[in-house]
């Protein structure tokens, strides 16, 4: 058990570093002068460019400005901002909260809405309730999040007036309504994710031999019900744990749409303006997120299935 931990800890970690290096070697090619981005539109000196170049270690080989990143890095130094000379650390903590918010909002209406409709569409296969939710599902899926954002602010907020139009409000209950558009935004696309993959996995757990001979020999439908679901946890687990990354991509638009200053948009100013350190920290920040959402997938395995806990021990 141990061992199979350790490997599953030392595939997450080489899986950051080679990600970090070609996030890295991406910005580095990228077309575009952080020095002049820097100085803005007017003249400038070549003596100035060499200065700003000088003082962000801009014209050294690029392995040994990664490496100077990764260094730094590791012990939990970011670096600076470029665009606002703030340190890269505060500046994320600052607005993590509101992208944890929204994204934890997003998870849990989507689980909570997408898990039992696809239960109930694969037990209720070919009947109106199955075409109704796979067709809302399909087309949650097919829909973009920034439009369907769009479309909420026009009707809920602009229209009939229910929501705010944008901002974060002030405490809890504030800020949860604040929240609730652009959670159930973001959740609308993952709900249908959800309900497709679970009603996928249930409807192939009760079309094995396992649950004819469970009903053969007199067990309820709700026993046998428990059962089918026992066996379709891993296939509906692996789901959610892949919507994290989803969440993360999705919020940057969501964000951007509902002018909320989280994670999102700092990472879409930070790239328009070639912030090198903030979208390399932003980047493995949700790199490290996500993969550590897949390690604890993986380990969720050893307590849903036996046979898995099996496998790891035997290696």
């Amino acid at each position: 058990m141990l061992a199979f931990v350790l490997r599953r800890a030392g595939a997450t970690l080489l899986l950051l570093l080679a990600l970090s290096l070609l996030v890295f070697g991406l910005l580095y090619l990228a077309p575009g002068d952080v020095a002049r981005n820097l100085l803005g539109t007017r003249n400038v000196t070549p003596e100035a460019l060499a200065q700003i170049r000088a003082r962000y270690h801009l014209d050294d080989p690029f392995l040994q400005q990664y490496w100077r990143w990764l260094t730094h890095a590791v012990t939990g130094d970011f670096g600076t901002s470029i665009r606002t000379g703030r340190p890269i650390g505060p500046l994320m903590l600052e607005k993590t909260g509101i992208t944890a918010a929204t994204a934890g909002l997003a998870f849990l209406l989507s689980v909570l809405v997408g898990v039992p409709a696809g239960i109930a569409t694969a037990v209720r296969r070919g009947r109106w309730l199955d075409r109704v939710l796979v067709t809302v599902s399909v087309v949650g899926v097919s829909a973009p999040g920034f439009a369907i954002g769009l479309l909420l602010l026009y009707v809920f907020a602009l229209g009939l007036g229910w929501f705010p139009i944008y901002g974060t409000g002030e405490g809890f209950l504030d800020s949860l309504w604040h929240l609730a558009l652009p959670a159930v935004a973001l959740a609308l696309g993952l709900g249908a994710f959800v309900v497709k993959l679970t009603r996928a996995a249930v409807i192939r757990e009760l079309d094995q031999d396992y649950v004819t001979f469970a009903r053969g020999r007199g067990l309820s439908e709700g026993a046998t019900l428990r059962i089918v679901l026992r066996n379709a946890a891993i296939p509906i687990v692996t789901s959610l744990g892949l919507m994290v990354a989803y969440l993360f991509g999705g919020t940057v638009l969501i964000e951007v749409t509902f002018a909320l200053p989280g994670l999102g948009s700092l990472m879409e100013e930070s790239v328009l303006f070639k912030d090198i350190p903030v979208v390399q920290a932003l980047t493995l920040a949700v790199a490290f997120v996500v993969s550590a959402a897949a390690f604890l997938v993986d380990l969720s395995y050893l307590l849903i299935d036996p046979r898995v806990r099996a496998r790891a021990v035997r290696r």
